[in-house]
């Protein structure tokens, strides 16, 4: 699929086949997340990679009853590690720039995602100190996406309507 055909075929999908996702493919989503730009190269970023069931639970838990999070053969969870921007750019770092970075990431496994014939959905709704201790994850870390990934159990539906580019986009000279 070319990339133009990708980011046209990317839908959020919230049902998924009760199949495995190969380790391979897992690998090259997290690549895929690596390559996407950071701030002063600062990659503030951490993923885990979660197909525990109970985690999953905890995650949907988290996400205030979304459960479509639990029943993805695994979740990714992006998280931000904040002190990796703030030592280059301080406060702007931790408030902006990681959030930046880890939402690009975010996006580049979306995409890799569709590329690969997965489903996955972007998931910011959720309490950030549920899924802390879901993951018992280490002090520093800010999970900022969940991202269920799995094969589509249906074809995704057809795209959600956009705004103009007429509306949102401006020209200055």
């Amino acid at each position: 699929m070319d990339f133009w055909e990708v980011i046209e075929e990317r839908r959020s999908v919230r049902r998924f086949e009760q199949r495995d996702v190969p380790e391979e493919m897992v690998e090259r989503l997290l690549g895929a997340a690596i390559r996407a730009p950071s701030a002063g190269n600062c990659q503030p970023w951490r993923f885990f990679v979660v197909r525990r069931p109970e985690v999953k639970e905890a995650l949907a838990e988290a996400a205030w009853g979304q459960y479509f999070v639990a029943q993805a053969p695994l979740v990714i969870v992006v998280c931000a590690e904040p002190q990796r921007s703030a030592g280059r750019y301080g406060r702007r770092g931790v408030e902006l720039y990681c959030l930046q970075d880890t939402a690009a990431a975010t996006e580049h496994i979306l995409l890799a995602a569709t590329a690969l014939g997965l489903g996955a959905c972007w998931v910011g709704a959720f309490d950030e100190q549920a899924a802390v201790r879901a993951l018992n994850l280490p002090a520093g870390l800010r999970p900022v996406a969940l991202i269920p990934v799995g094969y589509p159990a249906r074809e995704p539906g057809g795209r959600t309507s956009r705004r103009r580019l007429q509306e949102v986009a401006e020209t200055i000279i």
